[in-house]
């Protein structure tokens, strides 16, 4: 172990996967679209520069977003693939002086992105891992994705990134079937796995504080507005999964696998909830 204690090396994985918008140009202000549907005012065309977004490439109504009504803004996090792709990739060259690339510039942070959201929930497999050879398979994964975001603009338009995701899935796959026999459960009442929408659980609006959800799968389910408070999620498989207005109060998530930044971020949560050391309490909390 390189640092001083296993809660430094956690954090450590992380580091590089965080936004740090003073180093980006802006680019998910530019090249990602808006609609009312997905938390915004009005609809903006990808490619487009948002209204509020400044020359210096910095928001001018950063610390009133929500009360704008740009509550989508607050949720998005790039995986810190919009400063890799400002200071890396095109080493500090932005969209504004050099227009002839934007274009480029913005299908290249979307690669990025992707590639980044890999290796966040490569780096939390790590950590959850015991099993000497997938954790080594796990590391290796993680060095060859890493070296994919350190390719040309042109290599990484160029990259096959569903054949690499389905690479990735798989290991993720093991990871959370062999957490989850680690995790006791009980018989308390399960979920109703019948009701879906788009193949998606559909938990909408739920009260799931009676049912035991320790190592549970709920990989992409549809959580808005379920009623988590107090619950242990430890265990539980959060990939993709939709917590807007969720209602995660005093719920414990520091065990859970493979929950984001993005998603603590859409949930109603306050100073009880319990989160990983990686992640960070979102402002609306703190102010509660």
């Amino acid at each position: 172990m390189t640092y001083e204690n296993r809660d430094q090396y956690d954090v450590k994985l992380f580091e590089n996967l965080k936004n740090d918008c003073g180093k980006c140009f802006g680019f998910c202000c530019v090249a990602l679209y808006f609609t009312t549907s997905e938390g915004f005012p009005t609809d903006k065309e990808a490619g487009k520069p948002c209204m509020y977004l400044q020359h210096d490439f910095s928001c001018v109504i950063h610390d009133n977003l929500i009360d704008k009504g740009l509550k989508g803004c607050t949720a998005y996090d790039c995986f810190g693939a919009g400063q890799k792709v400002a200071q890396v990739t095109y080493n500090g060259q932005d969209w504004r002086k050099a227009p002839e690339s934007a274009s480029q510039m913005f299908e290249v942070f979307s690669i990025m992105r992707q590639l980044h959201e890999m290796l966040w929930y490569l780096s939390e497999a790590i950590l959850k891992v015991t099993d000497s050879v997938l954790h080594d398979d796990l590391k290796s994964l993680l060095s060859e994705t890493e070296k994919l975001t350190c390719l040309s603009p042109n290599h990484l338009i160029e990259l096959d990134i569903a054949s690499h995701r389905a690479k990735v899935n798989s290991l993720l796959q093991k990871t959370s079937e062999l957490d989850q026999t680690k995790v006791p459960r009980d018989q308390k009442k399960s979920i109703n796995r019948k009701k879906t929408i788009a193949g998606r659980l559909d938990l909408i609006g739920v009260d799931l504080r009676k049912i035991n959800l320790t190592g549970v799968a709920l990989r992409g389910a549809f959580l808005i507005a379920a009623d988590l408070r107090e619950i242990n999620l430890k265990g539980t498989n959060l990939i993709g999964a939709d917590l807007r207005d969720a209602d995660i109060r005093g719920a414990n998530l520091t065990e859970s696998l493979y929950i984001t930044q993005s998603q603590v971020n859409t949930a109603k949560g306050d100073a009880r909830t319990k989160l990983p050391i990686w992640l960070d309490y979102p402002k609306a909390w703190i102010k509660k």
